[in-house]
């Protein structure tokens, strides 16, 4: 019978700290804690790229709005926006190609130390990066190796952060619970934004150290106090007991309550047989119900998510508000806003579908809102600055909101679904597929943007609304389904009234 690798025993703290062995709520707590860090530090050492666009490309001429031959080569002169959408291109390639491979490592070895692997990585490389402002690096081929490397190693993160989480959580209020864990995407952002952006007058190295080094000590606090499974202190996983009691009384639905008593410890039992043990294998998890569907969504929300997470600062400095052009700085944490958008649709996109109980449907009604209003965020973003703050919270919140549903509750849910017969290991290959698939797309959206925002912002738009289209239209089907569930749902317990 094959080893099941999931932690590899409790961290060092719990033998330096015997007082931190509480209850179990305790522990979920510190786990959503621990893990929300750990990936608001990851997520907030991918911002740097953004902020610091407007200072190593090339400048606008405020009167003629054309490029000038200034910024820090390789990435000046008017084929400047190209080779800084190659370079976001490098990363998020990387990162989608690693994140197959992580998924399918992160359920059979450690999750502990190999999200800390990831996170040293990740963060050793940022500092790296910066270090060639101080070393007066000019080559292209330096910037996009360490570019490559580090999105290998962040692509650990994401499979073993949802998969501890799902370990620690059950279903019930789900999407809730990861709506608001989920804010360490906006919350990384947020905090790097302002902090990237406060030092860029000292040099545009230091928004790359400072968000550097933040990783790499959030990587000891994993490697001092995560515990990635209950089963490592002892406790029975989160609603293992109301899914197998539920499983039992389909199969034995005359049974008496003392023989259900029985099937249900039978069950459980089963979560230690060589099935569940088994890691799920890639293809096998390809056909899993919904993961395709969901999986290929994610590909165009994430274009439209990233897109905005690497171009908006940039975006931000070269296009007037009131006639007024805004400096590097202010871009940069102003941008921030569509970040603190994103955190309320991550949160309230996650509430609707735990009380509608329909993701799909959720997320297609976000998806279409957010259409009109990219439209009039573009043409009416220039107005004023009060305007221009308000479209872009509200762009936050609604392209956010799918892009996070899916990638958290949804990846959960699907990584722990009935079809999978017991089996506990599938949830960051699972995972990794939804998210690795996204990122191909998060890879594509800020290279396209860097060609295209030559022919002007128009196009850019244009490409955005055509993505958010064909992103809900994978969904259609699903939420069809789910509506019709909620019908047929309706139309039982008004049959079974009085």
């Amino acid at each position: 019978m094959q080893s099941k690798i999931v932690g590899g025993g409790l961290p060092p703290a719990f033998s330096l700290f015997p007082s931190l062995n509480k209850t179990f709520t305790f522990h979920q707590i510190l786990v959503l804690i621990i893990t929300f860090l750990a990936y608001a530090s990851l997520h907030a050492s991918r911002k740097p790229p953004s902020i610091v666009k407007s200072v190593l490309g090339p400048s606008v001429n405020e009167d003629s709005n054309s490029p000038i031959d200034n910024g820090w080569a390789p990435f000046n002169g008017t084929e400047g926006t190209q080779r800084l959408g190659e370079l976001d291109l490098a990363f998020l390639s990387s990162y989608a190609l690693g994140m197959y491979f992580a998924g399918h490592l992160g359920d059979r070895i450690d999750l502990r130390l190999f999200l800390v692997f990831g996170m040293m990585g990740s963060g050793i490389l940022t500092v790296v990066f910066g270090l060639g402002y101080w070393m007066n690096v000019h080559l292209l081929g330096f910037y996009m190796t360490v570019q490559i490397v580090c999105g290998l190693f962040q692509s650990i993160g994401w499979p073993c952060v949802v998969s501890v989480v799902g370990n620690w959580c059950g279903k019930e209020k789900r999407g809730l619970i990861m709506g608001v864990w989920n804010s360490h995407t906006s919350g990384g952002n947020i905090v790097c934004s302002v902090v990237a952006s406060s030092v860029l007058g000292s040099g545009w190295g230091w928004s790359f150290a400072l968000p550097g080094g933040l990783v790499i000590v959030s990587g000891l606090v994993v490697f001092m106090c995560l515990v990635v499974s209950p089963h490592d202190l002892g406790f029975e996983e989160p609603g293992k007991e109301i899914e197998m009691s539920l499983a039992a009384e389909t199969l034995v639905v005359e049974e008496d309550k003392e023989d259900d008593d029985v099937g249900l410890l039978e069950t459980v039992d089963l979560g230690d047989d060589d099935d569940s043990l088994s890691a799920i294998g890639f293809l096998e998890a390809w056909k899993l119900p919904g993961v395709a569907p969901f999986a290929f969504c994610l590909f165009f929300s994430k274009l439209v998510a990233y897109t905005f997470l690497y171009w908006l600062p940039y975006y931000l400095r070269h296009q007037a508000v009131a006639g007024v052009y805004i400096s590097h700085k202010t871009a940069g944490i102003l941008s921030t806003v569509f970040d603190i958008g994103g955190v309320f649709g991550g949160i309230s996109a996650g509430f609707i579908s735990d009380k509608i109980k329909a993701r799909a449907l959720t997320s297609v009604a976000f998806l279409s809102l957010s259409i009109p209003v990219l439209i009039m965020y573009r043409v009416y973003g220039s107005v004023s600055m009060f305007i221009n703050i308000g479209l872009m919270f509200i762009s936050g919140l609604l392209v956010n909101g799918p892009y996070a549903l899916i990638t958290t509750a949804v990846a959960a849910d699907l990584g722990t679904q009935d079809s999978i017969k017991g089996n506990g290991r599938a949830l960051a290959t699972v995972t990794a597929i939804i998210d690795g698939t996204g990122s191909v797309g998060a890879a594509l959206g800020p290279l396209l943007a860097g060609y295209i925002s030559s022919r002007g912002w128009n196009s850019v738009f244009f490409m955005l609304i055509v993505s958010i289209f064909f992103a809900g239209l994978f969904l259609v089907r699903l939420a069809k389904a789910e509506i019709k569930e909620m019908s047929s749902s309706g139309e039982l317990i008004a049959s079974s009234g009085p």
